[in-house]
Order: structure tokens, then C-alpha cells, then sequence
């Protein structure tokens, strides 16, 4: 999978790149691309209906719309926003295995970093200790996803009180700096995420390891 990564850029940039990516996938003409963005400060609006009665108080920070599921979330400095353009084959055609396998390699992720972090039963994501360290939110196009996961390391959460992100209440998010008294560094942590991304999905049989993880760790 190729990687782009891009830090401190307008969301619309790194969406833009995101969209060249998909439309070469859709046309059959460009691999699967793993793009890694810190971008600038954003509130999305996924296609939930009413996703935009959760933004309270905006302010300075742009809303812009996004082409996946879900509500409204916080895209800013701090974290990192994966979004995969995987093109899935015709024997792994199931959006569930993706994203229960996208939230099993941050679940990986952080397991070697020293924490438990799990599932939710009624909300897609990882969560630590109750709260959602990562959201989990995905399109696709003629079997090719696009958009992804936002991991939360260092992020300033005061962000979230400005929405009810993902429609839950605003102390529901959390961060790693909130977990662990080192917080990896941002490039480090991007490359151990795009390692088992790959890891995953490049192995013998990804819809085991994934059911394998939710028996481990399932919504609760």
C-alpha cells in the first residue's frame, strides 16, 4: 500500500489528495494508498442525517462535509487521520470486516503501547476507558473505501466541547496523552499504524484475525 503523508495542511488539500486517489482506484489505474494527515483544525459532517444540529459553537473552525458514515467529528494538530483507498476484492467485499479490521489495528496499535483498548456495543471506534480515542468512519465507491480513522494522541479535546461528536455527549472523547505519560511521537506512531495496516490486510487470512479480535475484544 503506498503512503502519503501530509502534515499541517488544509483539510480540503489532504481531501483533495484523498479524492485523486480513489478516482485512479475507480478507473483502475492507481494502487491502494494510505494517506496520513495532521491537518488543520476542521469539524466534518458525515451523512448522518441531523449531523449538523451536534455543531454547538463552530467558531473560527471551518465545517466542511465529508463522504463517509457517521456524524460530526474533530479533525486537528495531534492527531492522525488514516484514510486507506483500498480497492476490495471481490472475496473481501464486506464493509463490516473493514472496519471492525481497521479498529482491530488500532487496538493492536495501542496494546503495544501498554493499553487496553476495546470496543463499543453500540458505536463503532476503539475506546479507552469508557471514551473514544479513535473514530472510525468510512466510504466506498464501487468497492474501493476511502476515508478512514482519526486517533487522538495529543489533541486538544476542548475542540470536542464545541460539538456532541458523533452525536454522543462532549466529555465522551478521550486522547493517548490522557493514558500514557510518554505519547509517541506523531511520525513514529504514524509508521507502527501503516505497518499493521498492512500487516493485516496483506496476511494470510484477515477475516480470521478479525473475528479472532472480536472474540477477544468484543463491543461492550
Amino acid at each position: 500500500m503506498n503512503r502519503v503523508v501530509r502534515r499541517g495542511v488544509p483539510y480540503a488539500d489532504a481531501e483533495a489528495a484523498m479524492v485523486a486517489a480513489l478516482d485512479a482506484a475507480v478507473a483502475g489505474d492507481g494502487p491502494d494508498t494510505l494517506l496520513l494527515v495532521e491537518p488543520e483544525p476542521v469539524f466534518t459532517l458525515g451523512r448522518r442525517r441531523g449531523a449538523a444540529d451536534n455543531v454547538l459553537a463552530a467558531g473560527e473552525i471551518p465545517v466542511v462535509p465529508a463522504a463517509r458514515g457517521g456524524d460530526v467529528t474533530f479533525h486537528g494538530p495531534g492527531q492522525i487521520v488514516a484514510w486507506p483507498v483500498v480497492s476490495l476484492p471481490p472475496d473481501r467485499r464486506d464493509l463490516h470486516l473493514w472496519m471492525h479490521g481497521l479498529e482491530h489495528v488500532v487496538i493492536e496499535v495501542l496494546g503495544d503501547l501498554g493499553l487496553a483498548a476495546g470496543r463499543d456495543a453500540r458505536n463503532t471506534g476503539v475506546w479507552l476507558d469508557g471514551r473514544k480515542v479513535c473514530a472510525v468512519g468510512i466510504g466506498c465507491r464501487r468497492w474501493v473505501t476511502w476515508h478512514g480513522l482519526a486517533l487522538n494522541l495529543t489533541t486538544d479535546l476542548a475542540a470536542f466541547r464545541r460539538i456532541n461528536p458523533c452525536g454522543l455527549g462532549q466529555d465522551t472523547v478521550t486522547r493517548l496523552a490522557d493514558h500514557l505519560d510518554v505519547v509517541p511521537d506523531w511520525a513514529d506512531l504514524a509508521q507502527a499504524l501503516a505497518d499493521r495496516l498492512d500487516a493485516w490486510w496483506q496476511g494470510p487470512d484477515p477475516r480470521a484475525e478479525v473475528q479472532a479480535s472480536l472474540a477477544r475484544f468484543p463491543p461492550r
